[in-house]
């Protein structure tokens, strides 16, 4: 059994002698891992890490065995973004979600392609990325939770039905409720920033953060509540990242 495709690398961990155990994401294969031979040694160590790009190949000698993994190194993602906290902060959060949200050996091309979108845009232009990158995890998460069976519905108010006004989702219910129809529950939903709704919004560190609270209230009770795992620290790191971005602590200079 074997297959050659290109993939993500979600993660690595060492194994053995000098192996390690890298997990990666395909758009055929789905999640994947494999033994990788001289994979922790310090001439392969790079090739291995989170948010690169590859060309993997994986062999085994049975379908369900772990089997080894090759590798021809695409994209460096994770070395291009080491100066870069935000867009740093955003691929390891993307790709720890991806590592322990997705089904072993199930595809979901429409993941896969929309993190290898996420990853480009972080990565060709990390000032560009720390900008437009936020909304994109989102929307990426956004898709990732449709894919998985657990989506959003933001198509209408779900008391009124009306298409417009659209701020806030039940956490419940998941669906999407007008300002007008929050009335004295609002305080009990989760707030919908506009870049949720419109592709060409970027939002502001705010929206942002009240992003991250609605995907990850979603993340944490739907995808990885059922598995009994708490959310990836990667993405605990970079919604505290975000949320000093948008309450910044006053400047007690001078």
């Amino acid at each position: 059994m074997e297959w050659e495709a290109p993939a993500i690398v979600l993660s690595a961990a060492s194994y053995g002698e000098g192996g390690a155990v890298a997990h990666v994401l395909t758009e055929h294969h789905g999640a994947h891992r494999g033994l990788v031979r001289g994979g922790s040694a310090r001439g392969n160590v790079a090739t291995w890490q989170a948010g690169n790009l590859l060309t993997a190949h994986w062999s085994a000698r049975l379908p369900e065995q772990l089997g080894t993994l090759k590798a021809e190194l695409v994209h460096p993602s994770a070395a291009r973004l080491m100066q870069f906290a935000l867009p740093l902060a955003l691929l390891s959060a993307a790709c720890a979600v991806a590592d322990g949200a997705l089904p072993e050996r199930e595809p979901h091309p429409q993941t896969f392609n929309g993190l290898v979108r996420l990853l480009t845009l972080l990565s060709l232009d990390p000032v560009l990325g720390g900008r437009s990158g936020p909304a994109a995890l989102l929307r990426w998460e956004a898709l990732l939770l449709t894919d998985l069976g657990y989506g959003l519905d933001l198509s209408c108010c779900a008391v009124t039905g009306t298409l417009d006004g659209l701020a806030y989702v039940s956490p419940r219910t998941g669906r999407a409720v007008s300002a007008d129809a929050a009335g004295a529950w609002r305080d009990r939903l989760l707030r919908l920033p506009p870049l949720f709704r419109n592709d060409a919004e970027d939002g502001t560190p705010e929206d942002w953060h009240d992003g991250l609270r609605l995907t990850g209230h979603f993340l944490a009770r739907d995808v990885f509540g059922q598995r009994h795992r708490p959310v990836p620290a990667a993405r605990d790191r970079l919604a505290d990242l975000v949320a000093v971005l948008a309450h910044p602590l006053p400047d007690r200079q001078g």
